[in-house]
This record gives C-alpha cells, sequence and structure tokens, in this order.
C-alpha cells in the first residue's frame, strides 16, 4: 500500500492490544488504541482509521452495540470491522456478523491468522477508497462534458433563433450561419476527442500511417483555427519547412494533436499576442513539430500532470477547460511511439513540442 494503513484496537483490556500489537510489528501498521467503545465512537468522530479490531465482550457498551452504531452511520460504513471474540457458539458467531461486521477471529488470536485477516479486510478497503476516487472523476468529468456541450449547444440555438427574426441584413445573417458552424464544430471536436481518447486507452485504436506533407499539414491546422485566433487579433506564425517533404503518420489522429495544441495555446494566450507554430524533419528521420504561445505558463509542478486525463492545469476564468486536449495528444503521440514535452517560452508562455523519430 502506499500508505502507511491505520488500524484502531478497541479494547478493555490493555494487554490484548499489547498482543495484537506484537503480531502485528513489522507489518507497516499504525496502531491507535481505544480502552471502551464509548471511547472509540467519541474518537471516530475526528479519526476515520482504515481498520477496526473490535472485542466483543466489553463492558457498558459491548462490541455488538458498537458495530451496530458504527455501520448505521453512514460516513463510518465502509471501514471494515473485525470482531475479535472468545464466542464459539455459531449464533453469537452470526450475530456478529448481523451487527455489521465484516469479519472476525476467535480468541486466544493466532498471528498468522491475524496478519492474514487484517491485510484482507485492508485490501478490500483500498479497493473500495480508490473505487470511490473514481467515481467521484467520473462525477467531475461528466459536470465538465456537461457544461462544455452546453455552452456551443447554446449558442447554436441562439443563433437558430436569431435567423429566424425578420428584418436581418445578409452580412447578419451570415455572421450568425458562421457562429452556429463554428458552435457546431466545437461539438464535433470535443466529442471525437472524446471517442479517440476512449479508443486509445483500450488499445483498440488502430492507427492508420500514410505518407504526409509535414509542411501541408500544418498550414492546413492553421487554417483551421485562423477565424477563432481573428477573434483575439492573434498574429499567427509558421515557421515550416519547404512543401514536398514526407512523413509516415496517421494524419486524421495527428491533426487532432495540432488543433489541440493550436486551440489551446489560443485559449491562454492574451489578447493582440501571437502564437508560433514550427515544424522540421529531423537529420536521423522522423520529425519535431512545436507550438509556442504568449500565455502565462506552467509551473514545474503542473507539468507533471497537465498530461493527465481531467487536469487542467492553472483554472482561468471564462476560458473552457475540460482536461482531456492534453491527455488525448499524450497517447495519440506515445501511439506513434513518440514523445510530448513542455518547456518554458521565454519572456512569456510555453513550447509544447512533438518528436517522433523512425523506428
Amino acid at each position: 500500500m502506499d500508505s502507511q494503513p491505520s488500524i484502531l484496537v478497541i479494547d478493555d483490556e490493555p494487554d490484548n492490544f499489547d498482543v495484537v500489537e506484537t503480531l502485528l510489528d513489522g507489518e507497516n501498521y499504525q496502531l491507535y488504541y481505544a480502552p471502551s467503545g464509548q471511547q472509540a465512537l467519541n474518537r471516530l468522530d475526528s479519526f476515520q482509521p482504515d481498520l477496526i479490531l473490535l472485542d466483543v465482550m466489553m463492558p457498558d457498551l459491548d462490541g455488538m452495540e458498537v458495530c451496530r452504531r458504527i455501520k448505521a452511520d453512514p460516513q463510518w460504513q465502509a471501514v471494515p470491522i473485525i470482531m475479535v471474540t472468545a464466542l464459539t457458539d455459531k449464533e453469537d458467531l452470526a450475530r456478529c456478523l448481523a451487527t455489521g461486521a465484516d469479519d472476525f477471529i476467535s480468541k486466544p488470536v493466532n498471528g498468522v491468522e491475524l496478519r492474514a485477516r487484517v491485510h484482507s479486510m485492508l485490501r478490500i478497503k483500498q479497493q473500495y477508497d480508490s473505487m470511490q476516487v473514481l467515481l467521484k472523476l467520473r462525477e467531475d468529468m461528466v459536470n465538465m462534458i456537461v457544461h462544455d456541450l452546453r455552452n456551443p449547444l447554446t449558442s447554436i440555438i441562439l443563433g437558430a433563433e436569431i435567423l429566424r427574426l425578420p428584418g436581418l441584413s445578409p452580412e447578419q445573417q451570415q455572421g450568425k450561419v458562421d457562429q452556429i458552424l463554428h458552435a457546431g464544430q466545437q461539438l464535433q471536436s470535443l466529442i471525437d476527442s472524446l471517442l479517440i481518447v476512449a479508443k486509445l486507452e483500450s488499445g483498440k485504436m488502430v492507427l492508420n500511417y500514410t505518407e504526409v506533407d509535414l509542411s501541408t499539414l500544418c498550414m492546413s491546422a492553421l487554417a483551421g483555427i485562423e477565424a477563432i485566433a481573428n477573434q483575439k487579433n492573434l498574429t499567427l506564425i509558421h515557421e515550416l519547412p519547404e512543401p514536398g517533404g514526407i512523413v509516415a503518420i496517421d494524419a486524421v489522429i495527428f491533426r487532432r494533436v495540432l488543433d489541440n495544441l493550436l486551440s489551446n495555446a489560443i485559449k491562454f494566450s492574451p489578447y493582440k499576442s501571437q502564437v508560433t507554430l514550427r515544424g522540421e524533419y529531423l537529420a536521423a528521420g522522423g520529425v519535431k513539430v512545436q507550438v509556442a504561445d504568449s500565455g502565462s505558463g506552467v509551473s514545474l509542478e503542473l507539468r507533471q500532470i497537465i498530461f493527465e486525463k481531467y487536469e487542467i492545469g492553472t483554472p482561468i476564468p471564462e476560458v473552457s477547460q475540460i482536461g482531456l486536449g492534453l491527455a488525448f495528444c499524450k497517447m495519440a503521440i506515445e501511439a506513434h511511439s513518440g514523445s510530448i514535452t513542455i518547456e518554458d517560452n521565454y519572456p512569456n508562455g510555453s513550447i509544447f513540442t512533438v518528436l517522433l523519430k523512425n523506428e
């Protein structure tokens, strides 16, 4: 396990805690002790262990009642409880399980059995915790996707409603048509990215290699985002090789990489700045492509995670950030057996570098 698991031992006999501590010595567990059921319940208000070892026979509040109260509280239900009992009657053991206990171990406690049951319960708890993280991530992802889908969809609906109004000039009509087209392209790009990421992750994406002119492909990508750049008065600069050279890539997938990198560069560059697309053929074979922006840059800490799914770096107001674009770029480039990195663009901004080398 990555972190040191915590175990709460609830027993009215301190000697029994010493036995457990001895039997679990060297297992890299952090042990805590509560001498009564009530003290344990009070402690759970500020501390939630990964596992509870609970003695059944205790005065005042016995182990079964303590277990029942713990399992009745939603915030504690996922904590596994192993009942430690001298009871041997099957009906008594069944009562332990009926209160919500996850397992039990008989006294006198055997070291091999204790370590095995503790390890088993902690493994289940770790799997549960991992599942909760995934569920939360999925919930956040769904919320982000819904948000990102809603914006262009709203733009399409509003644009269509305005087109129905009488008296619009041809220029106004064309403006609304362009607005609807752009919003539709945004929707298509987001949906395509989601589908391609899923295929790349599952290993079902088969790359369709063809020989492509790098310069032609890059110029086509620049032309595709020119209208968006104009909205921010951005200057698009290209430093590309002469047409005529070729590289073997999946042109559709690689074009989407370029679209994502250029779109990000435009998003995070300030008004009236510039975005640069560079490309070159390598002497040893392969190509190097760079997209440089004039934004706020990416910190060293964020560079370690920015290519992970749903990581968005530094949130910027009114900038749509779902955290899929760079994750897609990384998976797509690695599917080409290449690499993608990020560095500072002095004095401001970032440079994303894609490197594809011939095998």
